[in-house]
């Protein structure tokens, strides 16, 4: 399918649905958060409309990606997300999710975070070898600009330091990891096939210009960059990659569960755990944008907030929950 037809089949579906979200965020507001009820008619709907939407966007994401379609989808899901997700008791239902809901599902999908943590792991360990059987690979992942400046002695992340503003390039750093962790949960729905995808793609980047900063005796240099944002940032990657999996697990094997309910439970499980990761976006791109590139800050520094960053993730998505959770979880 071409761009043009996708627009021309799937444009009235992506309004239908943003007009769907408009009339009921008016309605909450005329009615008042505490009595904007929707009925169960409504919300099925949307929730299909929903679905399709997420659908789309996982397609636009990896056939279309930078175009007007890709950016609205996301705009799209994001907006649906909020609004499905969205509880009349502002506070106490955050207090449950951060400390009950997401830790739960988070454990729910230890399995499958394994899995993709293998994957990565061995995607990346072979872009490591290519990267030194194959010279040629740099110009392919870096560009010759980068490579130039390589053989200088100088590393191509130090335009962060002078070209871009600091709040402009944690906009987008944030934008762009978001973007690439929610193509990688919504593309779930191709039976797990975006997100293994996206798990072997930036495997395999990430070893090849490791590898690639070894032969020009840059590693070091190039540790020190990431060593504040890269282990959440690959955390973060890896954590939606396997929520995107477990969709695309209960798509093909859904067991002696109707396919239905396997897709729905697995729904709800991988999107409680995308929300969760959604505030840790904000502070890897503030991490990345301001304390990564600055050269002043000592190394031991930034690898000391890295792994503090990590283990504060892990000891969120793990800490002990209710029992009654997974129950809650699934007559949800």
């Amino acid at each position: 399918m071409d761009y043009a037809r996708f627009l021309r089949l799937r444009r009235p579906l992506w309004e239908d649905f943003a007009r769907r979200l408009a009339a009921l965020q008016d309605a909450g507001a005329r009615r008042g958060r505490r009595s904007a009820a929707t009925s169960y008619g409504e919300v099925e709907e949307l929730a299909f409309a929903y679905r399709q939407v997420l659908h789309d966007h996982a397609l636009a994401a990896t056939r279309f990606p930078g175009t007007g379609a890709a950016r609205r989808l996301a705009a799209l899901a994001l907006a649906g997300t909020h609004r499905l997700t969205r509880r009349s008791a502002p506070w106490r239902g955050l207090r449950h999710f951060v400390f009950h809901a997401f830790p739960a599902a988070f454990q729910r999908q230890l399995g499958l975070l394994a899995l993709a943590a293998a994957v990565f792991g061995g995607s990346f360990l072979l872009g490591l070898v290519l990267s030194a059987v194959q010279p040629g690979l740099g110009n392919l992942l870096l560009g010759p600009r980068a490579i130039a400046g390589l053989e200088e002695g100088r590393l191509w992340t130090e335009s962060l330091t002078t070209t871009v503003p600091p709040a402009v390039a944690s906009s987008g750093i944030a934008t762009n990891n978001l973007s690439v962790a929610l193509a990688a949960w919504s593309g779930g729905v191709l039976a797990g096939v975006v997100p293994l995808y996206m798990l072997v793609l930036n495997g395999l980047m990430l070893g090849g210009v490791i590898g690639i900063s070894l032969r020009y005796s840059m590693a070091g240099e190039l540790l020190s960059f990431v060593a504040a944002h890269g282990p959440l940032e690959l955390t973060l990657v890896v954590v939606a990659a396997a929520a995107g999996l477990g969709l695309g697990r209960a798509l093909v094997e859904a067991g002696d569960v109707p396919r239905g309910e396997a897709m729905r439970q697995a729904g709800h499980d991988s999107l409680l755990v995308v929300l969760g990761c959604l505030p840790w976006f904000v502070v890897l791109a503030a991490v990345e944008a301001r304390i990564s590139p600055d050269p002043s800050l000592p190394v031991a520094f930034k690898a000391a907030l890295g792994l503090g960053l990590v283990l504060l993730f892990f000891g969120a998505a793990l800490a002990p929950h209710r029992a009654g959770d997974d129950a809650d979880a699934a007559s949800s």
